[in-house]
């Protein structure tokens, strides 16, 4: 299909049908969630590109080592936002649209809901700013976004678990209490995009629910 018949306009920015993003806080597992939704689609013989934020470039990549190093001074928000959105930029032009473009369906762990969250809610970043870096950056929104809301003591007992933390993961649990709270009132302003799941289950369970709401969307694709 063409590009005009692949996406719809909705408030400026482009919506992709086989865009789908995961978001969530720390130790959420995001991951786990990824693997299950990518098997699913890849048994309906489609491409599949799956891709991370900040990230999903060779530069995007080296911005996403900046922004987790704990060894040089802490960017204030403003910077941050603007690493955050400056990898965004290139992840989207030449991993995300490249792929959609040629009909692949495409699963990222985090987007542009990510800034909202993190520099926007945590850090008191101004969200009519973070509006616009996403209107003139990144000009695209998923058809999905499965967002793992897990309680933040657990999301955190969890993510360190797993060893050392980088600068993010870091942060005072009040920090992440506010991610959450941020992410789950961009839930609530657009019901029809996000689904949101406990992730305080058995991850068989979070993987079982992310597949369900997956094949709805596959469905309506038909």
């Amino acid at each position: 299909m063409s590009p005009t018949t692949k996406h719809l306009s909705t408030d400026a920015l482009q919506r992709w049908p086989r865009l789908i993003t995961l978001e969530g806080g720390e130790g959420a597992g995001k991951s786990t969630v990824l693997g299950a939704l990518r098997a699913v689609l890849e048994d309906t013989g489609d491409e599949v590109v799956s891709s991370r934020e900040p990230g999903g470039t060779p530069l995007a990549e080296q911005i996403r080592g900046l922004l987790l190093d704990t060894h040089h001074e802490p960017p204030t928000t403003e910077a941050e936002l603007l690493l955050v959105f400056a990898a965004r930029a290139q992840h989207v032009r030449e991993t995300l649209l490249p792929a959609l473009r040629r009909g692949a369906w495409v699963i990222s762990d985090r987007f542009t809901d990510a800034s909202y969250a993190y520099q926007g809610a945590a850090r008191g970043g101004d969200p009519a700013f973070i509006a616009e870096l996403e209107r003139r950056v990144v000009g695209i929104v998923p058809a999905l976004t499965l967002l793992l809301d897990v309680p933040v003591a657990v999301g955190l007992q969890r993510a360190r678990g797993r060893g050392a933390t980088d600068r993010i993961e870091s942060e005072r649990e009040d920090f992440f209490e506010r991610v959450r709270s941020g992410y789950l009132a961009r839930a609530e302003a657009e019901p029809q995009r996000f689904r949101v799941i406990d992730a305080s289950q058995p991850p068989e369970a979070v993987a079982a629910q992310a597949v369900a709401h997956l094949r709805v969307l596959i469905e309506a694709s038909v």
